[in-house]
């Protein structure tokens, strides 16, 4: 597919910040040139008075909570975290079918598509449908063309089999096999792993050539847990199996100290921040300011949407650290896409340079002001959101049209998906919260 995006005011890199007047020109999936072009074989998209950035990066979602949206609770109110993991979460990924693994990737895919988020980082859990289940993602994703980086959890709070289960789906799906579909090498928390377990995903990700996706220290529950199992604190325990390094990506990290923090920047170690989670959850603030340029930005399944992602983690920052200031949402955002940039080996994706990925938004945004490199951060701190994505191309694909996704089954499906959610909280229902404990105390 040849397209044209003539007229707009394109942004042409996040960090440093670029931002000028131009027509796009995608062809065979990639930026083909950019500036006053004339293309009469491509396929015309208008966007004058509309700004043309990179596609958005979420480094860390979980997809299958997507059903969750509005669902009943019914056993007693969480007072801590690990009580929301064991009357929320893990019961919510044991009731998980494959028909429900499937749906809540295309509900939770389309919905941060049409939010402008174009790659998404997924961390997932379905006990009782682990075989396969990465391969389900990875279909609904393609169907809607959004481009991901998949892992399974493994964990040993459901018994060995299903540990050496994770593994084994780990291994199988970074073989390959999906062209927007890439894999790395989950594991839940240090709290959830025995040594054998976290060694054998190490061994996975040393032969699939691929990092470790794993929650660090979002709870103190997952500190204390190693201090008293292991006598050393999480961080350290990743470094000594081998788990830390330039493609792997630690989610949270908000109770890590000073020696884990300099183990993280030494290593070079990727770290997600999921600062609207952490507010929900109670678990506090991450050191965002002391981790180092590679900290990029998740939402851990709370939606797709890194605009209100981005603002609140900005807000929060700037909370704690008034010398924080706009630019810093962009620099974050750029951080997100280096990071799947590694994963995809595509320098230039996260840009709209020629050669680069053609994954990029066109934002119906019309200010009061001038949008200039010099005040885009500004713009994106208080004035840009989701509302304002029009199109979204993926890979060289329309894939969101007029604010509708491409594809014509977005009713259908949807309504499936409803369905599929009250037959998921009934079996939900009928589970009881789930009885690991971590060691060392809540």
């Amino acid at each position: 597919m040849t397209l044209l995006l003539d007229g707009g005011t394109v942004v042409t890199s996040l960090d440093p910040v670029v931002v000028t007047t131009a027509d796009v020109l995608v062809r065979d999936g990639r930026v083909a040139d950019l500036g006053a072009i004339d293309a009469p074989d491509a396929e015309r998209i208008d966007c004058s008075g509309c700004l043309v950035i990179p596609g958005n990066v979420c480094a860390h979602h979980h997809l299958y909570s997507a059903l969750a949206r509005g669902m009943p609770y019914r056993l007693e109110p969480p007072d801590n975290f690990v009580q929301v993991l064991q009357r929320v979460w893990w019961r919510l990924d044991r009731a998980l079918d494959e028909d429900a693994v499937w749906l809540s990737a295309w509900s939770g895919g389309a919905d941060a598509l049409l939010a402008g988020t174009t790659t998404i980082v997924d961390h997932h859990a379905s006990p009782n449908a682990i075989a396969g289940s990465l391969d389900r993602i990875a279909e609904a994703l393609g169907e809607l063309g959004a481009r991901s980086v998949l892992c399974y959890e493994v964990t040993d709070r459901d018994g060995p089999e299903r540990s050496t289960a994770g593994i084994e789906e780990n291994l199988r799906f970074c073989k390959g096999g999906f062209p927007l579909a890439l894999g790395m090498v989950g594991a839940h928390a240090s709290f959830t792993l025995s040594d054998e377990t976290l060694a054998g995903c190490v061994e996975v990700a040393r032969d699939a050539d691929a990092g470790i996706h794993i929650h660090v220290a979002e709870d103190v529950a997952d500190e204390r847990d190693s201090i008293s199992r292991f006598d050393q604190r999480v961080v350290e325990r990743l470094a000594e199996a081998g788990a830390l390094g330039p493609r792997s990506l630690l989610a949270h990290c908000v109770h890590v100290d000073e020696r884990e923090i300099e183990l993280i920047r030494q290593t070079g170690t990727w770290v997600a921040h999921n600062a609207r989670s952490n507010m929900n959850n109670r678990v506090g603030r991450a050191p965002v300011g002391d981790l180092g340029e590679r900290v990029a930005l998740g939402t851990d399944g709370i939606d797709g949407d890194l605009f209100a992602e981005s603002r609140t983690a900005f807000w929060r920052a700037r909370e704690a650290d008034p010398s924080v200031g706009p630019s810093w949402i962009l620099k974050r955002m750029a951080a997100s896409a280096r990071l799947a940039a590694g994963v995809y080996e595509e320098p230039l994706l996260g840009t709209l340079q020629p050669s680069a990925p053609a994954d990029l938004v066109v934002l119906a945004y019309d200010p009061p002001t001038p949008v200039t490199a010099e005040n885009l951060a500004g713009h994106w701190a208080f004035g840009l959101s989701a509302r304002h994505v029009r199109d979204v191309v993926v890979n060289g694909e329309v894939v969101v049209r007029e604010r509708r996704l491409a594809k014509d089954s977005e009713a259908e499906v949807r309504a499936r998906c409803r369905v599929a959610a009250e037959q998921l909280w009934r079996r939900m229902d009928a589970l009881e919260a789930h009885p690991f404990e971590p060691e060392g105390g809540r």
